[in-house]
């Protein structure tokens, strides 16, 4: 007769015990877990009576109670979002008061237009004029992003060095495709490579610091580029050139649905949001918009964010307002959550 070898309860196994516990697992039904994974059922209850009474679980749960103080705010302005439109409103030529007081500094995404008029990148920019102002300069670009499901968080592996003339080309005749892309995260060498577009963009003294040293952040991309879900740590102004983009936001406030697990990024896929691996999806506020060439969409700090490619496209981004964009230098150190 063969005889079932005993699962050893290590220290993973207690981490295990000791979140589900703390999230108010049936201490039942996590002896039942054990049990079926092969751990002897003695073994098992004593490992559960011995969390019960850990004074660690206990300090655990308070810190527990004090999150959950927290979410209640959370939820608080969860409900109060719903009070107003569910949607992205769009404004003419917002004046610098009407900005920072109504959208700014109450953290709702606005899309702004009118403000890129006197561009000279409007009338200017396609991938021709690119080529012949810089196309022998070398560029950064993400690459291969198609190989790797989690190409955004491991974007320092997609970094790819090219001629700017031989991307261009292959943005031209690619289709539709997330496989490669140029985005702030190439922002350093970019910046200093291809000066002299920047040239033709007017920086917005009604809203920016215009003496910023942070001057912008360039995108250019196929159709069917992808950002997936995510938020960043500032206030961020999204400025469309060329092409559409296709925007699906969530207030910040909706962090308790979004299954933040690492740092600024959650898993779930704004293409196709799996209702039954995420459930608390359901209840959350998703905004959406097309942002058109020459309007301008700000995205609040915390505010999470989904970005497809509809068109060719090309976006300039922004962080240098003229009011304190400064909350990364109090970002939690640990970024597992």
């Amino acid at each position: 007769m063969e005889t079932r070898q005993q699962m050893q309860v290590d220290h993973e196994w207690r981490r295990w015990l000791a979140e589900n516990l703390i999230l108010g697992s049936n201490p039942a039904e996590l002896v039942g877990i054990m049990i079926h994974a092969g751990v002897d059922p003695e073994t098992a209850r004593a490992e559960i009576d011995q969390a019960l009474a850990s004074p660690y679980l206990a300090g655990a749960q308070r810190l527990k109670n004090r999150l959950a103080k927290r979410e209640w705010i959370l939820n608080s302005q969860r409900q109060l979002n719903r009070q107003r439109p569910a949607e992205i409103p769009r404004r003419h030529q917002l004046s610098t008061d009407e900005f920072f007081n109504d959208f700014y500094t109450t953290g709702r995404p606005v899309i702004i237009t009118g403000m890129m008029d006197n561009w000279p990148a409007m009338q200017k920019w396609n991938l021709d004029y690119f080529a012949e102002r810089a196309g022998d300069k070398m560029v950064e670009v993400q690459g291969a992003r198609e190989t790797d499901a989690q190409y955004e968080i491991n974007k320092l592996q997609h970094k790819q060095t090219m001629r700017f003339a031989d991307y261009l080309n292959q943005v031209k005749h690619a289709g539709r495709t997330n496989d490669f892309y140029m985005t702030a995260n190439n922002t350093s060498q970019n910046r200093r490579e291809l000066a002299v577009l920047w040239q033709d963009i007017v920086q917005i003294p009604e809203y920016l610091n215009t003496r910023s040293a942070d001057q912008g952040f360039l995108w250019i991309g196929p159709a069917g580029t992808i950002t997936p879900f995510h938020h960043d740590l500032t206030n961020n102004f999204m400025a469309q050139v060329i092409g559409r983009k296709h925007v699906l936001l969530m207030p910040a406030c909706e962090l308790p649905a979004v299954y933040n697990h690492e740092h600024c990024f959650t898993h779930v896929d704004g293409r196709d949001i799996d209702y039954n691996r995420y459930p608390l999806m359901r209840g959350a506020q998703v905004l959406e918009c097309t942002l058109n060439p020459g309007e301008i969409l700000f995205l609040p700090v915390g505010c999470w964010h989904f970005v497809e490619g509809l068109d060719i496209s090309v976006t300039v981004s922004f962080i240098n307002f003229k009011w304190d964009n400064d909350f990364t230098s109090f970002y939690p150190e640990q970024k597992a959550f």
